[in-house]
């Protein structure tokens, strides 16, 4: 997903800090309904993920996903799923790719995903 004209621009990664990347449009999409809701939250979360996506800082809000969800496959890799909960019910699920010192954002919005229905 290319950004367009009009689309806010983020900060590029500095110093050992993570990109930040939709996985697909449904993440991007979810991302911009956090942003409008919650966007202390977000700006919180975003900071968090790129700084260390595996703090176990606040383990309640974030971490590692459990079972069938903990790893998922992402451009021929398994990669480890983590979630960051941004308000009691709005969530961001994640994949770590440290090759590519990126974190592939899967899913983000105001509510639970289907996966943990």
């Amino acid at each position: 997903m290319s950004p367009k004209r009009g689309d806010w621009a983020a900060p590029p990664a500095v110093a050992g800090e993570y990109e930040l990347r939709f996985a697909d449009s449904a993440a991007a999409e979810g991302w911009e309904h956090l942003a409008r809701q919650v966007p202390t939250n977000l700006r919180r979360a975003f900071e968090a993920l790129r700084a260390d996506p595996r703090s176990m800082a606040n383990p309640d809000r974030h971490h590692r996903l459990k079972g069938l969800l903990a790893t998922s496959h992402w451009k021929g890799q398994a990669l480890e799923r983590w979630q960051y909960e941004v308000t009691g019910g709005g969530r961001i699920w994640y994949l770590i790719d440290d090759e590519r010192r990126t974190v592939w954002l899967t899913y983000a919005g105001t509510g639970h995903p289907r996966a943990t229905e």
